[in-house]
């Protein structure tokens, strides 16, 4: 199962929802992502927020649309998007996607990022990403993790340390090939890298590695 959680982010930033509403996909409404969903058609299993940034009649519209909806007040300890993550988490999926928390706010978008550091995350083997149209974001532990080159698109890679140091990276198959570096915070030599055949591999053997794969055309998967 995968659970994808649409937060209430600027709407233009989010792909084609219709086309991920596919196999066993289920769905979670963030306060005005709710909203997004209900307008194409997708019905969230579940709805949740303070719903600040809808009128009435959006709210109304979504708890007449979807059975399962929670409000909750504007002041509380965690965002709207914290509390969704920890109750996808707690379905345990094989994945879990987010959308809507990018552009807007550059607050709200690091605190969705900082939402792949938490301990559930990088505990429960569960494969959490960020998407938007032109961006897929996602964290590592250390690993050899094979990527497949995509079809119809073009695809740039960037890694990045999240925490002091990633060790031992190693690069195979992409246009800049590494063998055994040391990535600190705060180094751009691992950006904007390409495959150059059909697949490739990232391997390191410390530290939590964030992975960007973004598209200038738009993201196809």
């Amino acid at each position: 199962m995968i659970i994808s959680i649409v937060a209430g982010g600027p709407e233009q930033e989010l792909p084609d929802l219709r086309l991920l509403d596919i196999g066993d996909t289920v769905w979670i409404g963030v306060d005005r992502g709710a909203l997004y969903l209900l307008n194409r058609g997708i019905i969230p299993m579940k709805a949740l927020g303070d719903f600040d940034s809808v009128s009435d009649k959006e709210r109304q519209k979504i708890i007449n649309a979807v059975p399962d909806h929670v409000q909750y007040p504007a002041e509380k300890d965690e965002t709207d998007l914290e509390i969704a993550l920890t109750y996808a988490i707690s379905k345990k999926p094989d994945a879990i996607h987010l959308y809507g928390v990018t552009g807007g706010r550059l607050d709200h978008f690091f605190g969705a990022v900082t939402l792949l550091m938490k301990d559930e995350v990088m505990n429960e083997g569960i494969a959490v990403s960020i998407i938007d149209r032109y961006n897929h974001i996602a964290l590592y532990k250390p690993g050899r993790i094979e990527v497949e080159a995509a079809e119809n698109d073009h695809y740039y890679y960037s890694f990045f340390a999240m925490n002091e140091k990633v060790e031992e990276l190693t690069l195979e198959g992409f246009k800049y090939p590494l063998v055994s570096h040391l990535l600190k915070s705060g180094s751009s030599r691992c950006v904007s890298n390409e495959i150059i055949g059909k697949k490739a591999v990232f391997s390191f053997q410390s530290g939590i590695l964030m992975v960007i794969r973004s598209s200038d055309g738009g993201m196809n998967r």
